[in-house]
């Protein structure tokens, strides 16, 4: 059995400059999924950086409001939402309220940081 707990998962910044913490991926702990998950934070007034990966992603708004621009359409998106991200589309996501704008990204298959094109 395995039960990832947020505050134990080590915190780095990506690429795409959001806070991460890996909760599930394949290549840790010998699990047999093929997606990722991972909990992000974008702090208020920050935007991620432009990026695009090779896989499918989901967003889930967990807290927060932001803007979401996905190619060329941006919509505002807010807590208990769900944005589908395709794949080699341009991402990024504007935190525009007063607190942290906090997320789960599950991509499948699994992210990888060779699929990942930070602009």
């Amino acid at each position: 059995m395995l039960i990832a707990d947020l505050k134990n998962c080590e915190e780095f910044i990506a690429g795409d400059h959001t806070i991460l913490r890996e909760l599930l991926h394949p290549d840790k702990a010998d699990l047999r999924i093929r997606h990722s998950l991972a909990h992000a934070i974008v702090k208020p007034g920050e935007t991620s950086k432009q990026h695009s990966l090779k896989t499918s992603e989901v967003y889930y708004i967990l807290e927060g409001e932001g803007v979401m621009h996905i190619g060329n359409e941006s919509s505002p998106v807010h807590a208990e939402q769900v944005v589908y991200i395709p794949p080699n589309v341009q991402q990024c996501i504007h935190n525009s309220g007063t607190g942290d704008l906090k997320f789960l990204c599950i991509v499948d298959p699994a992210w990888r940081k060779e699929d990942e094109i930070v602009s």
